[in-house]
């Protein structure tokens, strides 16, 4: 997930794609459903008017070793399906026991990542050996994003001027905002007239439903779902939906959907530098490591080499130049995994000394751009969802207080985190709540929280345990982004347990 494009500017994307006790059984939930589907598309419960849409026939194409793929037709607009259609593209593992208990779809978070390429490319990323075994697994774009109908804006040129160019005036001044605010209308208007008319339904309810519609034409009574990051809130809101069509859901490094833009923003910054303080730790203990001293003084270093490239920033090989809002984001790119943080040392002292090429490649894997192009359009979709799910821009007094906040508690980030809000100049008002989701009726919920996750923090993971009903958490200690899969044998075992077995993991399991 990255922070909502309004009020504060910085971005920190919520998605794997970027990033010892075996549970006991005991639980007061009931046990989840066993997995059951038909031959047939399911349309128990359709309403008439979207029938035609519940009982397509999908027709599967080879996409590549052990793939198939199709698209699937969805309404623009499920509050009036008679506007017309989008696509949905999904990708299709079959299970490799060929006996599946059903379709398992896995969402890689966001909002904007692609589920099919992660699929494709990445598989065993997103999910164990013994989950391919049992399941067909399902890839799949969200409206927007990817291969679906999708939000476009700009060429590549217009995404490098958008994201990495340095504005002319000094930093917070008027002309600075000025600057920032024209380049923000600029894209907004581009995003609306190259989108063909998608941009006010690029909502996580309108995509919620769209996981229903994919549920029913691959033929299950109730949808299986691996989520993580932002997939925790689309997620979430599909069992706020359909509590009763709820399947066995695990939703790795939640979102609160109670939280506000500015509270996400906020929080994320605090847990970026707290990541940061971490890896500064490590780095202090290594031999090639560019700083030294404390941790504190380690951190201050960082912070006076920010300022420097804010002041003058440094020239790269293609032309671009490094400033202060480009090499944040290549350090927020390489906190999502530990295992990143070598390459971050590289990018560190390499800038140190007046080469700025490791911290683009760094910022560079954060937008998805590899030799002047870019591979998806997930910052694009990403801005849309946000301006739309997000309502009501903070006040100037929260703004203010927030950045108090991130003063004291985020010093080395708080001066580059603050921005220019892109969704007051969205052609579209939002149509997002941020309320309390408790899915009801739904069966047991797996929630997964990292201690020191930066991009969704580990209170995210609590606040939705806490209001989904049926939610049972379980808690990684650890750093970087999402639990399963991370090295943790407690966490992989407890997950494939609860998707194979059915065994409810018991809530508050601890994995150290």
């Amino acid at each position: 997930m990255r922070t909502p494009a309004r009020a504060l500017r910085r971005a920190a994307v919520a998605t794997i794609a970027v990033a010892a006790l075996l549970l006991s059984g005991c639980s007061f939930l009931p046990d989840p459903p066993a997995p059951s589907r038909s031959a047939t598309p399911d349309v128990s419960g359709v309403d008439e008017d979207l029938v035609p849409f519940y009982s397509q026939e999908l027709a599967w194409e080879d996409c590549g070793t052990g793939f198939d793929c199709t698209t699937v037709r969805a309404p623009l607009d499920w509050t009036d399906p008679d506007l017309g259609e989008i696509g949905l593209a999904i990708i299709r593992q079959r299970a490799t026991d060929g006996d599946p208990l059903g379709s398992l779809l896995v969402n890689p978070g966001g909002p904007g990542a692609s589920g099919v390429e992660l699929i494709r490319d990445s598989i065993g990323f997103a999910t164990g050996e013994a989950l391919q075994q049992h399941y067909d697994v399902i890839g799949f774009d969200p409206r927007g994003v990817g291969e679906s109908t999708a939000v476009r804006c700009l060429d590549a040129a217009g995404m490098d001027a958008y994201l990495y160019d340095v504005p002319a005036a000094p930093r917070g001044t008027q002309e600075w905002t000025d600057e920032l605010n024209a380049r923000n209308e600029a894209f907004a208007a581009a995003c609306d007239a190259n989108s063909d008319g998608i941009l006010p339904y690029v909502t996580t309810v309108q995509a919620a439903r769209d996981m229903d519609l994919l549920r029913a034409v691959l033929g299950d009574e109730t949808l299986n779902l691996l989520g993580y990051s932002y997939g925790t809130f689309l997620g979430a809101t599909y069992a706020e939906l359909y509590p009763e069509r709820v399947g066995r859901f695990v939703l790795d490094g939640a979102i609160d959907p109670q939280t506000s833009e500015l509270e996400v923003s906020t929080t994320q910054a605090i847990g970026f530098e707290s990541a940061l303080r971490a890896y500064m730790a490590s780095c202090l203990r290594t031999s090639d490591c560019p700083f030294a001293g404390t941790v504190d003084d380690g951190m201050a270093d960082i912070g006076t080499l920010l300022a420097s490239v804010d002041r003058a920033p440094l020239a790269g090989a293609d032309g671009r130049r490094l400033g202060a809002d480009t090499l944040l984001t290549a350090i927020i790119a390489a906190l999502y995994n530990q295992g990143n943080w070598p390459t971050l040392t590289t990018a560190l002292r390499e800038t140190l000394q007046g080469n700025p090429a490791t911290a683009f490649l760094l910022a560079d894997f954060y937008y998805a751009r590899s030799d002047g192009r870019y591979t998806d359009n997930s910052t694009e979709a990403f801005l849309a969802y946000n301006c739309m799910d997000y309502p009501d821009a903070p006040t100037p007094e929260q703004e203010e207080a927030a950045r108090a906040v991130l003063a004291e508690k985020a010093p080395t980030v708080a001066p580059y985190w603050d921005g220019v809000d892109l969704c007051e100049v969205w052609p579209y008002e939002p149509t997002g709540t941020r309320d309390a989701l408790t899915a009801r009726g739904a069966a047991p919920i797996v929630v997964i929280g990292t201690t020191n996750d930066p991009a969704t923090p580990y209170e995210w993971s609590v606040a939705l345990a806490d209001q989904l009903a049926s939610a049972v958490l379980i808690t990684r200690v650890g750093e970087g982004h999402t639990g399963y899969l991370k090295g943790n044998e407690c966490v992989d075992e407890a997950v494939e347990a609860y998707f194979i077995d059915g065994t409810v993991p018991r809530d508050g399991l601890r994995c150290e």
